[in-house]
């Protein structure tokens, strides 16, 4: 069944928006668009007037009633279409207090009893000890007690390569929305609720303002003075109408309604009231390809973008590490080496575990049907996944993993093993090491592959004069490797939430028109501040980001 499509004009945003043009008819909030306010000015003059033509039984009384329900319309729907565009931005913060509504924990009394009750993550309290077990998402910031994790911290650092967590060490913390791979731990929040990861993403997100484009403010002060130009044009009439009646004793004096009509026909009023209506149309087109405006406003700002920041992870990348490269120790056949991988992988659930069964299967036309066998999970503990046959024991992982498995079985280490897992880490790539029995038979070259296209679209935006600049949570020599084979011009590595936001804001004071695409939970701040912002959809489903 096909997903329908979440539309700008959903009827919950209707409702939100109807409600937020009434409130905006305060004067208070029109004063930052002077225009509209002199027409809702002019739209309560006109309604004074019309109820005094009735009282009066005038003629005039239902022209007066014509010209102010236009007058009123024309403020509404200006501020209604505001009101849908500011929308947009209030349901970045919305969507993170739903994905923590959305976490739950296993909440034990004791480390040694592993009997838990399920909670919502916000009843948690500092102290209190939770179960984490494969697949959960982290309910709550903590410390690990007692286990080792193999954690997916990609909404949060952007790495895509899952991290040890154990207890004991230095690596022991765990922070809330990361996804647990394998292994099994007991961790004791180390926070409240309200001082996690997401809710100071959420504070930031709150805290980031869009400035006004350059062409906005220019506009902005040249229909403001055309404004009082018309304005004052508008009141000479008046006089000049009073002065002709007294003189002439011929006809009257011309009606405040007309001259409130006259004065919003020669006033800017289109321009003020029809820019946030574009932008509506422009947002419903541009929210269909994941872009969010901050305001209704901020549509031009997409034109006028000159610096262009991406989140590696799952915009550049596709944020899963993939099998890149069969790399066959001295005296193994890269075809021996490739069997060997092939039947490791079978039965391996991970992301990396399929795309090496894939890229085996497709590139060396492999197929084999085996019916008694046993799979060997990945173990955090041990570093180590497999499958045993009749055949013999095959197992991958980290490389002092399994060279420890395999000299506890009699085995030997070969000479250049050493010199590929370099390598291929200066690379920036993963080094996966490949054993049968006692005997390792090469390297595993996984890699955050680059999806296909990107460099020739970066060179166009080059060419339109957009500087290109990644921003990752990678090491630098692995963000190097990515943002040369990717060609942007410039990249910052190890960056944090709050260096993301930095950077932005130095760019912005520069005089810079900044887009900025991410996806998980960490660029939210980055694409709040952000003039332009791409939300991306590849972290676990509880922390994505979604398309507003």
């Amino acid at each position: 069944m096909k997903k329908k499509e979440l539309s700008i004009f959903d009827k919950d945003i209707l409702k939100e928006a109807f409600i937020n043009s009434i409130k905006k008819l305060n004067p208070v909030e029109l004063l930052r668009n002077p225009v509209m306010l002199s027409v809702e000015i002019g739209s309560t003059i006109t309604t004074f007037d019309f109820f005094y033509d009735l009282a009066t039984n005038n003629n005039y009384a239902w022209f007066s009633a014509n010209v102010n329900l236009w007058l009123w319309l024309t403020v509404l729907f200006s501020n209604f279409a505001e009101s849908i565009a500011e929308s947009r931005g209030k349901a970045r913060a919305k969507s993170l207090r739903e994905a923590k509504s959305n976490l739950f924990a296993k909440k034990l009394k004791n480390k040694n009893d592993k009997t838990y009750e399920k909670i919502p993550a916000s009843s948690l309290q500092k102290g209190d000890l939770f179960l984490l077990e494969k697949d959960d998402i982290i309910p709550i910031d903590g410390e690990l007690i007692e286990g080792v994790l193999l954690v997916n911290e990609s909404a949060v650092t952007g790495e895509s390569a899952p991290v040890i967590r154990e207890s004991g060490t230095d690596k022991s913390s765990v922070t809330a929305g990361t996804k647990v791979v394998s292994g099994s731990a007991v961790a004791v929040a180390s926070v409240n609720p309200g001082e996690t990861f997401i809710d100071k993403m959420i504070s930031l997100v709150e805290g980031a303002k869009r400035r006004k484009t350059p062409n906005e403010i220019a506009l902005e002060i040249l229909i403001i003075s055309l404004t009082v130009v018309f304005l004052v044009v508008v009141i000479n009439f008046r006089a000049l109408s009073y002065y002709s009646v007294y003189f002439t004793n011929k006809g009257s004096v011309v009606s405040l309604v007309v001259l409130v009509a006259l004065f919003v026909c020669l006033a800017p009023t289109t321009i003020a009231a029809l820019l946030p209506a574009i932008g509506i149309a422009g947002m419903d087109r541009l929210f269909k390809k994941n872009i969010i405006a901050l305001s209704g406003r901020a549509i031009e700002a997409a034109g006028d973008a000159n610096v262009l920041f991406l989140d590696k992870t799952g915009t550049i990348t596709y944020g899963d590490r993939q099998a890149y490269k069969l790399i066959p120790v001295e005296g193994v056949s890269e075809e021996e080496f490739a069997m060997v991988v092939h039947i490791a992988s079978i039965g391996d659930t991970t992301a990396e575990g399929k795309s090496i069964y894939a890229f085996t299967k497709e590139k060396y036309n492999l197929s084999i049907d085996l019916k008694d066998y046993k799979v060997i999970e990945f173990d955090a503990s041990t570093r180590i996944s497999g499958v045993n046959t009749k055949d013999g024991h095959y197992r991958k992982g980290f490389s002092n993993a399994i060279e420890k498995y395999v000299l506890s079985l009699g085995g030997s280490i070969p000479k250049n093993l050493d010199k590929i897992v370099e390598e291929v880490a200066k690379e920036g790539g993963t080094p996966l090491v490949v054993a049968k029995d006692n005997k390792i038979y090469g390297v595993v070259y996984l890699k955050d592959i680059i999806k296909p296209g990107i460099k020739e679209k970066f060179r166009e935006l080059r060419m339109a004069g957009i500087k290109t600049v990644m921003i990752t949570g990678d090491n630098p020599l692995t963000a190097a490797t990515i943002a040369a084979e990717a060609g942007v011009d410039d990249f910052l590595a190890q960056a944090k939430p709050e260096d993301k936001l930095r950077l932005i804001k130095k760019y912005q004071e520069e005089g810079y028109i900044v887009a900025m695409t991410g996806d998980g939970t960490n660029d939210a701040p980055a694409l709040a501040q952000a003039d332009v912002s791409v939300a991306m959809n590849s972290v676990p489903k509880p922390l994505k980001m979604p398309p507003i």
